[in-house]
């Protein structure tokens, strides 16, 4: 589906990207303190920093353009990727965040060296910058791509290069300070952009009545049943929490933001704050593709439905805003990669390799962010030889590459008897299998029918990993020393009991048990 641009959305799109770069450049350069750490923003991020940012890093171009292709095939039952995060967010909020800003860490391999030792510290590390060029970068520069190559009429390499140049350039000059200024401007683009396109084709449709009606029942339906080859609600309930575990509590990327809090209460309200947005997001991404297969499903194909919705119900001006609102989801979680994959390859890599001062880790910060920006772009020409649609790529490597750093995460936190040799079987046996898995996942080999739905075969993974870590911590000697302290000591510390924090978890709860009780 073609988009044509007047000159008014032209004029919006260079407004924004003007905008843009003054928020990336300009407003850094103001603030030459916190230009001095590129990593974690001089750990002085307040709550809705951190909350906004993390909504414009999660809503990249798979969100948008992947949720509205499940809401045109399936209905809402993609929102359950959505409702059901603020558990998981909970769960980095009140149980992961206390230890690792205890404990001071930058990185994810840096808890790991405190808690298991180097080599479970070295695994990480290789995992992590394989999953940021694989999941977040690759992966969102060749659906951006693919997107932005349908409306400017490019190729697909011109189209990533433009966008991996735009978002290189400020973060490398501003770090993680300038995601997040980034962050909270595109955060309301997007927002703001979404609710339009809603409201716009609702009164298309006729109201909100007339929109029901015409949705078939099932689409309707958050739990589908166990033998739907899709989304049955056995492989949501049991696989999407590996995911989520790993993505919200043990990814650099997301976890990286809430590092640079100022305090752990800041941390604490960010999450919170993430988890509200998150009810709004699908009303936002999922319910467009509902409605785009009410208005044009004799035209529409899945992966096109976000744009032939925007394209035949935005008029010239909005068209530009909705445009303009894309590619800042996907500027925005290409930046938070690079960011990340600098942080993790500067201090985890070379600064254990040599010594080095601050203004030479932010030096070095600078280049590996260019470099990185040059290895997506040929992981995301890769990916457009998969084959695979938006939401099933995304998402399947996320679940396929989660189950490991999940099982060793959770137990490492939570248990304090698993010892070094048992996290490391699961990291270098199960992160070795893994990856085998997903590049025969991803390729499709021996066949598509050989596989199960990538929430189950999530879980298998998980189970399995489980099982080994059990077996080999109770078959072995425990820690003689376990350098991190209790839950209830690290909360102590830091402040973690306050009821006001719990009191809002409550209630957010309740606010969601109303919803899935309204979708059931």
């Amino acid at each position: 589906m073609n988009v044509t641009l007047a000159g008014i959305d032209l004029v919006i799109l260079a407004i924004y990207i003007v905008a843009l770069l003054v928020i990336g450049f300009y407003l850094n350069t103001r603030n030459r303190s916190s230009m001095k750490d590129i990593f974690l923003g001089g750990r002085s991020l307040k709550w809705w920093q951190i909350g906004f940012s993390l909504f414009s890093a999660n809503a990249g171009p798979m969100m948008l353009v992947g949720f509205a292709s499940i809401g045109f095939t399936q209905g809402v039952v993609g929102s359950n990727f959505e409702w059901l995060a603020w558990i998981f967010i909970f769960l980095l909020s009140m149980v992961f965040l206390p230890h690792y800003i205890s404990t001071k860490v930058s990185t994810m391999p840096q808890f790991l060296l405190l808690r298991f030792g180097k080599r479970s510290y070295n695994f990480l590390v290789i995992y992590s910058l394989l999953s940021i060029l694989v999941v977040w970068l690759g992966s969102a520069l060749y659906a951006g791509g693919l997107i932005i190559s349908q409306i400017f009429r490019s190729t697909l390499i011109q189209s990533v290069l433009i966008i991996a140049i735009i978002a290189s350039s400020f973060t490398a000059i501003g770090g993680l300070k300038a995601v997040v200024r980034t962050g909270i401007f595109q955060s309301l683009i997007i927002i703001f952009s979404s609710i339009i396109l809603t409201f716009l084709a609702l009164q298309k449709i006729g109201g909100l009545h007339a929109f029901m009606e015409a949705v078939p029942f099932g689409h309707w339906k958050l739990f589908r049943p166990a033998s739907d080859p899709e989304y049955s609600w056995v492989a949501v309930i049991v696989g999407y929490p590996v995911v989520a575990i790993y993505y919200w509590c043990a990814d650099q990327t997301i976890v990286q933001k809430m590092l640079g809090a100022k305090d752990v209460r800041e941390g604490q309200y960010g999450a919170i704050f993430i988890s509200v947005l998150k009810i709004i997001m699908p009303l936002i991404f999922i319910f467009p593709g509902i409605m785009c297969y009410v208005l044009f499903r004799d035209v529409a194909k899945p992966d096109n439905a976000y744009i032939t919705l925007v394209s035949q119900i935005m008029p010239h001006g909005l068209l530009g805003l909705c445009v303009a609102a894309l590619i800042a989801a996907l500027i925005d979680t290409v930046s938070s990669g690079l960011n990340s994959f600098s942080t993790v390859f500067t201090l985890d890599v070379l600064a254990r390799m040599k010594q080095m001062d601050e203004p030479a880790k932010r030096r070095a910060g600078q280049w590996i962010t260019l470099l990185a920006a040059g290895l997506a772009v040929g992981i995301a020409y890769l990916f457009s030889l998969s084959g695979k649609g938006f939401f099933e790529l995304s998402q399947g490597l996320v679940s396929i590459l989660a189950p490991p750093l999940s099982v060793v995460f959770l137990a490492g936190i939570i248990w304090k008897r698993v010892n070094s040799l048992a996290a490391e079987i699961v990291l270098y046996g199960g992160g070795l299998v893994c990856l085998i898995v997903g590049a025969c996942h991803v390729l499709s080999y021996p066949s598509k029918e050989f596989w199960p739905h990538f929430l189950l075969l999530s879980f298998y993974l998980f189970l399995a990993m489980a099982v080994v870590i059990v077996v080999v911590t109770l078959c072995t000697k425990p820690p003689a020393v376990n350098p991190l302290p209790s839950i209830i000591d690290t909360w102590r510390q830091s402040g973690g009991r306050g009821s006001r924090v719990w009191w809002l978890w409550v209630l957010l709860a309740v606010v969601m048990c109303g919803i899935y009780l309204t979708f059931s």
